[in-house]
């Protein structure tokens, strides 16, 4: 697949005449281990409500063969800060186990981040959520681009607790001793994050470790879905609500401090769903996360800009998650 430019053409084309008076703020979304066919938007599954990320697409553009160049988690997280096939820099496969720090494997040092070009521009950066980028001091947001970081340097987390070894929640570099509910905690820091910023061009950067498992949820979120047979489905029903509430927290906070006009705004995930018999499906499409057919590789992908993007624009030209470094540095200008 072509990449690179595809995108930004796309947007080129579809864009509403409008003449910006600022650079806009970036906010990318990413959920983690969500399929295709999950979301209420993609017209496949009813029985999980999903408001507020459906909106982004009611609100601006919704692609439906948005693609990531690989099948799980880290490399296409590489490929999305570099906007390079992960292929090209070695990093096609997931790094050492989460609590391993003798393992000093992550995205290779000499690879410039989307937050590295976004700073000279002027921007404020912040990363709250999963790395999975490198667990050794190296490898910490705070060295590639990114100004704040709340979050975990590892891969899989539970949603309770601040972890342990390597793959511990941070606050920068310091333990954070108490966490909430790990899903509206990412969500309430990039918002307070917005809020600081307000006054100046930010770019948050909102990896969640939702939907991944462990299928960890709150009681107001299970008693959602009481009408759902199956035990590990009401699960991730939960996970995927709380998520959803979450992304509602972040925009609802770009809406009241009247910035959406200013904010370009992405949504994707990193993958397809695992097995529906774990947790999220991938509608009609073949395969599965870690498999590179459709279901591994085919995700939700959507962007909203209100006023320079039409609303509610469903677009199935192929586009993908490589497409949105050279997007947004080509934004502002």
């Amino acid at each position: 697949m072509k990449s690179n430019y595809m995108l930004l053409g796309l947007l080129a084309a579809l864009a509403i005449p409008a003449h910006a008076e600022r650079k806009p703020n970036i906010l990318l979304i990413v959920a983690d281990d969500l399929g295709w066919g999950e979301l209420t938007s993609q017209g496949f599954t009813k029985d999980i409500p999903t408001p507020n990320i459906d909106s982004i697409s009611a609100n601006g553009v919704r692609f439906t063969n948005g693609y990531v160049s690989g099948p799980y988690c880290s490399p296409t997280r590489a490929g999305l800060l570099t906007g390079r096939y992960q292929q090209r820099f070695g990093h096609e496969f997931n790094p050492g186990t989460p609590t391993d720090s003798s393992v000093a494997v992550g995205l290779p040092l000499q690879e410039t981040t989307l937050a590295d070009r976004l700073k000279p521009a002027g921007y404020a950066t912040g990363w709250f959520g999963k790395s999975h980028l490198g667990n050794t001091p190296e490898f910490h947001p705070q060295k590639r681009g990114f100004d704040e970081f709340y979050g975990f340097l590892g891969g899989a987390h539970g949603y309770f607790d601040p972890g342990k070894g390597d793959n511990v929640v941070l606050r920068g570099t310091e333990p954070v001793k108490e966490t909430g509910y790990l899903t509206e905690t990412f969500a309430n820091e990039a918002a307070s994050f917005i809020e600081r910023k307000k006054d100046q061009q930010w770019f948050v950067y909102l990896p969640f470790n939702a939907v991944h498992a462990p299928l960890d949820t709150l009681k107001k979120y299970d008693e959602r879905f009481a009408s759902i047979s199956d035990p590990k489905r009401r699960k991730f029903a939960a996970l995927l609500s709380a998520l959803d509430d979450s992304v509602g927290t972040v925009l609802s906070k770009v809406r009241d401090l009247k910035l959406e006009e200013d904010t370009l705004v992405y949504f994707i995930s990193d993958n397809g769903g695992p097995t529906p018999s774990i947790t999220s499906g991938n509608g009609p499409l073949k395969g599965y996360k870690a498999q590179t057919s459709e279901g591994g590789i085919r995700v939700p992908f959507a962007i909203q800009w209100k006023g320079h993007l039409p609303a509610g624009k469903v677009d199935q030209r192929p586009v993908i998650q490589l497409d949105l470094l050279p997007t947004s540095c080509a934004a502002p200008r």
